[in-house]
């Protein structure tokens, strides 16, 4: 049959079906029975035979890494197993279930090492692939599945009811826009490069923001923000959670109302928790993601007949009806992803929700991979210095708004800097011509963590100041060409190791020094600075009629980055958001 045939395909605790030998007659069994019954008598009272002697004495081990929210249920059934005497092969199953984080295993195996099992069950189908994509991984193969259960977003009963639950539904983009619009409704998850619930609940945002006009931008913005809030792990995550109904619990800036969770999950805190913690459970009515937990060999072509053979058998049982009923009590899908009345009712499901719809199907890997890299982008701590044209044009009113380009430019750059956190880094340039002796720029706040004090006050308020200080410099003309060399200088020499580096230079007009480098000269200065080990991208934003866009992308494409122009300064933070959007999706 092959290495992969399935290994006694009868039930647990059935007779081993090997061939029997057939029925003597009845007169030579008769005198074989006499003839051994007195031996074998002598030799119990020797102890030669023990009738205390099983298939456990030498049984087949197989461990199995799994996900931890998966691992009791896989511990209960191999418990079953050992009680019924499962085999394979004549010999009995002995399996050991030991909860491993998916993403440890992920990079264990990624290193060329092995988690010390025969066999892996993670979460998800994306952490085999992100092995599988590793050349000099360890192999893992698999079989097939055990269980499942869709990611949905759950709420503490007041936050579900101000939303309408159960009787209004949402998308993806508008549940999650809805919890961060409100400031009494916190939204947490588990860190997508450490969690598949949190990776695919991205993956689907993300999906769903390149459907609508502007929804790239606002999907990082939500990435932003919701990356504020992520825990470690999924386990952890549910520990965020207002440990009680009380006003000071409500109210704790720490605490989370609404969460990115697993059916399975809510399931599990539901069966524990008094009926006032209970968590109501929306499910996107664009369609829930699923985890689908594959069963999986480990280093395979290394493994003993014996010892993959029974990994079979043990999945085999697992599948088997009452294994399925266990994995059902404990909060997991079977039978094709459908799930029971009883089990949508503990996990707080209820009707109109779609939770019988079925799950949405595999996000495509590029979907993943550039879901994952905007996440990274975007919510990785930055170094960022933002160079700010102060020349006398500046000062030219915005149509419509009564205000001058500087003063919309300094509104939309206070807005950017609150989408910022404490370990960011963040400094402050302008340039006219002739700022400081020569030099045609100015260095007003130096590239710091916002999170810094100086006696009492942070870096973040001395660059607060510094946006509202800014005015355009009379009669000041502009000298661009200089300034981005110095500029992008400081950057590249300043590079923040794993952080997301860039140079933001804003400007509405064209270089106006004649004495500068010529435009040919600094795009080749720019090209031999950068440096593809040490990523920092300059976004050049050209605002107004007068500056030019190609320009623009001329500099900045020399060093990985990209040019943008606009007419309204206000939308200087959405191209910025755009710009990291960009860098996230080239990796």
């Amino acid at each position: 049959m092959g290495r992969h045939s399935l290994p006694d395909q009868h039930r647990a605790g059935a007779a081993d079906p090997r061939p029997r030998v057939r029925r003597r007659t009845v007169a030579m069994a008769t005198a074989l029975v006499l003839t051994v019954a007195g031996g074998t008598a002598a030799a119990v009272q020797s102890g030669l035979i023990s009738f205390g002697a099983s298939c456990h004495d030498d049984p087949v081990r197989v461990t199995v890494a799994a996900s931890p929210d998966l691992a009791p249920t896989l511990a209960a059934a191999a418990e079953r197993a050992r009680r019924q005497d499962v085999t394979s092969d004549g010999r009995c199953i002995a399996v050991t279930v030991s909860a491993q984080e998916s993403y440890k295993v992920t990079d264990t195996l990624r290193a060329g090492r092995k988690p010390e099992a025969q066999v892996w069950v993670p979460d998800s189908s994306l952490w085999l692939d992100r092995v599988a994509a590793d050349g000099g991984a360890t192999q893992v193969t698999s079989v097939g599945n055990v269980a499942a259960t869709p990611v949905a977003v759950a709420m503490v009963p007041a936050a579900a009811r101000s939303l309408g639950w159960p009787d209004r539904t949402y998308s993806w983009l508008q549940l999650v826009g809805a919890a961060m619009r409100s400031d009494s409704l916190k939204l947490g998850a588990a860190d997508p490069t450490h969690s598949a619930a949190g990776l695919l609940a991205l993956t689907q945002l993300s999906t769903a923001a390149a459907k609508v006009k502007g929804g790239a931008t606002q999907a990082a913005a939500m990435m932003k923000t919701l990356s504020r809030r992520v825990s470690d792990t999924d386990a952890q995550v549910v520990g965020t959670l207002p440990r009680d109904s009380s006003g000071t619990e409500q109210a704790d800036p720490d605490r989370n109302q609404a969460l990115v969770l697993t059916e399975q999950a809510a399931f599990a805190h539901n069966a524990e928790t008094d009926s006032a913690r209970r968590l109501d459970l929306f499910y996107p009515k664009d369609g829930s993601p699923a985890l689908d937990y594959p069963y999986a060999l480990v280093d395979e072509p290394e493994l003993s007949t014996d010892e993959s053979r029974a990994a079979l058998r043990f999945m085999t049982y697992v599948q088997q009806p009452d294994q399925e009923e266990l994995l059902a009590r404990h909060g997991f899908r079977t039978d094709g992803g459908s799930a029971s009345s009883t089990l949508v009712d503990t996990a707080g499901g209820s009707s109109p929700q779609p939770y019988s719809e079925p799950a949405v199907g595999p996000a495509s890997e590029s979907a993943v991979r550039d879901a994952l890299g905007t996440w990274t982008i975007t919510v990785q701590n930055a170094r960022i210095t933002t160079v700010v044209d102060a020349s006398a044009s500046m000062d030219e009113p915005v149509a419509g708004t009564g205000r001058s380009r500087m003063d919309v430019t300094k509104a939309s750059l206070q807005r950017a800097l609150a989408t910022f956190t404490s370990e960011d880094e963040i400094g402050l340039w302008e340039f006219s011509t002739k700022l400081d002796g020569d030099k045609d720029y100015r260095v007003l706040v130096p590239t710091e963590r916002l999170g810094d004090r100086r006696g009492s006050t942070t870096q973040r308020d001395l660059l607060s100041s510094a946006f509202d200080n800014l005015h355009p410099v009379p009669n000041g003309a502009t000298g661009l060409y200089d300034t981005t060399l110095a500029a992008y200088k400081e950057a590249t020499s300043t590079y923040a190791k794993g952080k997301f580096n860039a140079l933001v230079l804003l400007t509405d007009g064209v270089n106006q020094d004649p004495g500068s480098i010529s435009r040919t000269a600094l795009i080749n200065e720019l090209r031999k600075l950068a440096d593809p080990a040490k990523p920092v991208p300059l976004i050049v934003i050209a605002v107004g009629p007068e500056a030019s866009r190609q320009e623009a992308q001329q500099m900045a494409g020399a060093t990985g980055g990209s040019g943008h122009q606009v007419d309204d300064p206000s939308q200087i933070q959405t191209v910025i958001l755009q710009a990291i959007v960009a860098a996230g999706a080239t990796g």
